[in-house]
């Protein structure tokens, strides 16, 4: 057998191990909605995530908030593909929990509150899950707003917005100086 004859079968080989692979992939569809529950995301409630999204980092003079940088889509994304089904259901389950302490405190629901009234709530809930983590077991479950705080500050500081415009951004860093002057209020460096 000669070079090229041993080059083609390789390729061959590898060729239909990756053209294989992908038809017997094709079968595992992607699942974008929550199985454990049952529950979906709908247009809905990835709105009702973007606007909780954006209480917690509302837009501002100096950066845009939450909603610019769609966190709804983003909670939705790692929610559904990347949760374990028990922190899925705790997670669904808190969106219902927000707005029934909604209801509960102005006799209406999240989406239908001023900006202050759900600054005011997410305060007050957030104060809430920081109380349940100070008792919390390690087999006991997070708190949904824990989970729905995390999700938005990770998604918001990793995306485009994000990193390009609350924080500074050097897209082709410079040398590493460990004692570059930094003044107090400055803003963060964006990894990149």
């Amino acid at each position: 057998m000669n070079r090229r004859d041993a080059i083609a079968r390789v390729g061959l080989i590898l060729g239909g191990t990756v053209v294989g692979s992908q038809a017997f992939l094709s079968g595992c569809a992607k699942k974008s909605e929550v199985a454990a529950t049952g529950s979906t995301f709908t247009p809905e409630t990835v709105s009702f995530l973007d606007e909780v999204g954006e209480t917690i980092l509302p837009t501002s003079a100096a950066s845009p908030g939450a909603k610019e940088s769609k966190i709804g889509e983003f909670m939705k994304t790692i929610v559904s593909d990347c949760y374990e089904e028990k922190d899925q259901k705790i997670f669904m389950d808190g969106i219902g929990k927000l707005n029934e302490a909604s209801n509960k405190k102005f006799s209406k629901d999240f989406m239908s509150l001023s900006a202050t009234e759900k600054h005011d709530l997410l305060v007050e809930v957030d104060k809430e899950a920081k109380d349940y983590l100070a008792s919390k077991k390690e087999e006991d479950p997070q708190h949904y707003f824990t989970l729905m705080k995390q999700l938005t500050l990770w998604g918001y500081f990793t995306s485009e917005v994000g990193s390009t415009k609350a924080l500074r951004f050097l897209p082709v860093p410079g040398r590493y100086d460990g004692a570059y002057p930094y003044k107090k209020g400055d803003r963060a460096w964006a990894a990149t």
